[in-house]
């Protein structure tokens, strides 16, 4: 399988390369952001590991270019610590985090699980029409009233979780079961972050209503009864 790694400093990068060869990878380097985009240009990657400061378009920003065209998992590198890029990095869908300094042994382990989880996971249902929402399962793509979400990975995966069973409530450990699978770093915050971002989304798309509810102590559920149904 083929990866992209963006990583300004090369010797860090010449470790990584090197432990990723070593467990049957094809490692692509790039030293800078234009770098990587025209490789993703030329060819197709399984899995972009990408350093967050990058010296010419961060990290984040790269991320959304390279996605614009397909669904790339993406795991960040940075030197910082803060819980703000931690956030980030998980709001605009990473598959992992991890923070300089590292094991590459430990980073190949990170890259193996995420595209070991995206592997094994099995489509959602589909549903041709649930009240407000209509929900592609094969193009993964969800529409509200409407209008088609622009989601992230893990938002996408938390709506069709939801969708799923619709009214039941889900609690957070089974969401991040369904939805991040094996994960090496997992918690509550991660679920409530993206359930934040989701409803922002949704009430975008209709300010007055939020189909997202809270069931404190026990997690969420999703109401697909249309507006004015009598809920």
């Amino acid at each position: 399988m083929r990866i992209l790694l963006v990583e300004d400093e090369p010797a860090i990068a010449e470790v990584v390369a090197h432990a990723l060869r070593a467990e049957g990878f094809e490692a692509v380097h790039c030293l800078t952001g234009g770098e990587a985009l025209a490789a993703a240009r030329g060819q197709a990657f399984d899995l972009a590991v990408l350093d967050v400061g990058l010296p010419d378009i961060g990290g984040f920003a790269l991320c959304r270019e390279l996605r614009r065209e397909r669904d790339l998992p993406v795991i960040f590198l940075t030197a910082q610590n803060a819980e703000a890029d931690r956030i980030l990095g998980l709001e605009i869908g990473a598959d992992d985090y991890v923070t300089k300094p590292f094991s590459p042994r430990e980073l190949v382990a990170r890259v193996r699980v995420v595209l070991r989880r995206l592997k094994s996971s099995q489509p959602a249902v589909a549903r041709a029409n649930d009240g407000p929402f209509v929900h592609d399962a094969e193009g993964h793509r969800i529409r509200y009233r409407g209008r088609l979400l622009d989601l992230t990975r893990y938002e996408y995966g938390l709506l069709a979780a939801l969708l799923q069973r619709p009214g039941a409530v889900l609690s957070r450990a089974q969401l991040m079961d369904r939805v991040w699978g094996d994960a090496l770093e997992s918690g509550d915050r991660t679920v409530d972050t993206h359930i934040k971002t989701l409803r922002a989304k949704l009430r975008d798309v209709a300010p007055d209503d939020d189909p997202i509810r809270t069931h404190r102590g026990l997690g969420y559920s999703l109401e697909t009864a249309p507006a004015g149904t009598g809920r």
